[in-house]
């Protein structure tokens, strides 16, 4: 499994010299499992890129179905959809995936087709040109191609959910973000996260930032670390970077985040990891 982060950025993307080592893109993830098969978390800025190397690599893909699955569907997570070139090719078809069972109970076409309105966007979604299917998770945990996948519900306004991939070959990937885990760690995510090989961790803010931004649904790097200390994962990479955290800010966040957990790193935007 290799695991592609294209955007790290939280909130809104960022352009600026000062934000260039990180990465300015709003959230996306590329998961690329040893079958053949893919699948995208959120679609922020960074899907734009994403979706032109996929493109790029469009003859030699075994397969041209993407799975495209929200953790939720606030706008930095959505708003680089209808810019993703994958989506305006009809050799593709792409599966809208909800995580998350109480998403069942939303209208979840009606938010692209509103995000692509003719007041918001030239071109609407029927006319995109790939084949869309939406897909709803009807349980917290399911076999998907072969992986057992566990889905959890956190805390974030307007709900936010966290999952978790055990792989054929024994490792385990987590990825969890846009959660606010309030006065404690929430024990439920130390229990997905547990023994994990990656977590992947908003760590939008300090804790000194927190302390004014309760209720924004976000953790610092600190709870960040704290989690991956009581799950006992192997790899903590850190994402949802403030727009206002520049890159020195970030690199002597990440130096006081390896300082307490030594397998710790920033995530950025174009770095991969090989499971």
């Amino acid at each position: 499994m290799k695991i592609t982060f294209y955007g790290t950025r939280g909130s809104i993307p960022v352009c600026d010299p000062n934000f260039i080592k990180y990465g300015g893109n709003t959230s996306s993830t590329l998961l690329e499992f040893d079958d053949g098969n893919f699948l995208i978390c959120d679609a922020g800025t960074g899907i734009r890129k994403l979706g032109k190397d996929l493109l790029n690599r469009k003859d030699s893909l075994p397969i041209r179905q993407l799975v495209i699955a929200f953790t939720h569907f606030h706008w930095d997570h959505i708003q680089g959809f209808p810019f993703f070139r994958p989506a305006y090719d009809p050799d593709f078809r792409i599966v809208i995936y909800s995580m998350g069972v109480d998403r069942r109970k939303q209208d979840i076409p009606s938010l692209f087709k509103t995000q692509m309105q003719s007041s918001y966007f030239p071109v609407p979604l029927g006319k995109m040109g790939a084949k869309f299917s939406f897909a709803y998770m009807l349980d917290e945990e399911l076999i998907w191609k072969g992986k057992q996948v566990r889905v959890i519900k956190h805390q974030h306004p307007g709900d936010a959910y966290s999952f978790r991939f055990d792989l054929e070959n024994g490792k385990s990937f987590v990825f969890c973000t846009d959660i606010e885990h309030g006065e404690t760690i929430d024990p439920r995510v130390v229990e997905l996260a547990q023994n994990a090989d990656v977590l992947v961790h908003d760590a939008q803010y300090t804790e000194e930032e927190l302390k004014v931004r309760r209720g924004w649904g976000h953790s610092s790097w600190e709870q960040a670390v704290e989690v991956a200390q009581m799950a006992n994962v192997k790899n903590l990479y850190l994402t949802h970077h403030d727009p206002d955290h520049n890159d020195d800010f970030l690199a002597d966040m990440e130096a006081k985040c390896q300082a307490r957990f030594p397998s710790s790193q920033m995530a950025r935007d174009g770095m991969s990891i090989i499971l």
